[in-house]
């Protein structure tokens, strides 16, 4: 592995369980707890488990009412900004020894780091640096880590995934070499990253179960079944990434959008689901004033309740590339009027705001009164710099308070939860 370059991936243990175990001085590994807010019912969905309550039968993100009755557990409220906290502490123990350039945050509870130039540095192998940064972690903020180290970002993340379950010290180490000998014939392949249901169904199709399949399989089948993308799933059979953390570092997205979804609290009717939509155009509206940038596409998803029709999408092509509510809301309305079945129970909105540009672009047909405009602008930007020094809910608007809307209660929230 000298020759190699060395990464790990850091994966928090039931990092939200093992928050609230360490806020209530426990043991996550002899607690039993979930993270779910109980307030939703038993249908509520549990956030994390801890260690323990896996070995005794709950599985990750399940409902309450799927935790077998046999197990007496705690229930701890979800506290978003407490797992941002937290996250950021860890965060900052990796860069007192990595340099920031050297780390990727891949999720709240998950990142990559190159080691390579650092185990010389410190005088130490691979996976003694790792068990270094962990048990920093354990010592100062309580919370058990899973590292896999790799010969590039893919086998790290796969040696976390899959090989560090097995390894008594969580952490496992897979080059190449001893990627094939060990995992060409494991078995789901969800279980690799990046591999999803849908691709091993149509690899199925060719009697291909593993990944001595896919590396031994005629690559112009491949190509025909997954295009381009059959590049990436060839190399990663064979333990092959190109890809670095300063490859990440220096990347920019050649396409811009933006969007926000919610599963709303209740079956909603085509009325009621309109006032929340006009919220989500309201704060998408908002947040590029925020980012100085504008749209002139917006497209819309619906999904119904318990799935009794298949989910409404569409999009519209605006006349104008602008952030201002009142262009936008109309065409909004326009197009959820006309993809939406009015009589179905609604119980998932999304929206996105596409091909969104710098706000020097800015532009209207000959029947907009620009004067208004800006007068909109500047009332909204008014709003926003209360709304900054005072919490989202220090100003609403009438429409907020009506029954069915949203925003109040979502402006308490983080990421769709518990915000404390």
């Amino acid at each position: 592995m000298e020759k190699d370059r060395i990464y790990y991936c850091i994966d928090m243990k039931c990092f939200f369980a093992s928050v609230e175990c360490a806020e209530r001085g426990l043991d996550p590994f002899t607690t039993p707890l979930v993270v779910a807010d109980e307030a939703r019912g038993s249908g509520a969905l549990c956030l994390a488990v801890s260690p323990l309550m896996k070995r005794l039968g709950a599985k990750n993100r399940c409902r309450l009412f799927e935790i077998p009755k046999s197990i007496d557990y705690q229930i701890a409220k979800p506290r978003m900004q407490k797992y941002i906290d937290y996250a950021a502490d860890i965060y900052e123990i990796y860069l007192r020894y990595i340099s920031p350039n050297d780390i990727h945050v891949y999720s709240i509870d998950e990142a990559f780091i190159d080691a390579t130039d650092y185990l010389k540095c410190y005088g130490k192998e691979p996976k003694a640096f790792a068990r270094f940064l962990v048990s920093e972690i354990a010592r100062e903020k309580k919370i058990p880590a899973t590292v896999g180290v790799g010969t590039n970002l893919y086998l790290a993340k796969v040696a976390l995934d899959i090989a560090a379950k097995k390894s008594p010290d969580h952490i496992a180490v897979l080059d190449e070499e001893s990627y094939r000998k060990t995992l060409w014939e494991h078995q789901p392949l969800t279980d690799f990253w990046q591999i999803s249901h849908g691709t091993v169904k149509r690899l199925s199709r060719y009697a291909i179960f593993d990944m001595r399949g896919i590396a031994k399989a005629p690559e112009e089948l491949l190509y025909r079944l997954f295009g381009v993308n059959a590049e990436l799933l060839i190399d990663h059979a064979w333990g092959r990434e190109s890809c670095t953390i300063a490859d990440i570092k220096q990347y920019r997205s050649k396409s811009h959008s933006m969007s926000s979804s919610q599963i709303l609290f209740s079956d909603y009717t085509f009325d009621k689901a309109a006032i929340v939509l006009s919220e989500m155009v309201r704060n998408g509206c908002q947040e590029m004033m925020r980012r100085r940038v504008i749209t002139s596409k917006i497209s819309l998803y619906v999904g119904y309740s318990k799935d009794v029709l298949p989910a409404a999408k569409g999009s519209v092509r605006m006349t104008a590339t602008t952030q201002v509510y009142s262009v936008i809301l109309p065409y909004v309305m326009d197009l959820f009027e006309k993809i939406t079945d009015k009589k179905a129970p609604i119980r998932r909105l999304g929206i996105t705001f596409c091909d969104i540009v710098s706000d020097g672009w800015e532009g209207y047909d000959l029947f907009t009164d620009i004067e208004a405009v800006e007068r909109e602008k500047t009332l909204e930007h008014t709003v926003l710099d209360i709304k900054d020094k005072y919490g989202k809910n220090a100003m609403l608007r009438l429409s907020n308070l009506q029954e069915g809307a949203t925003a109040r209660e979502r402006n308490k929230l983080i990421g769709g939860h518990n915000g404390e």
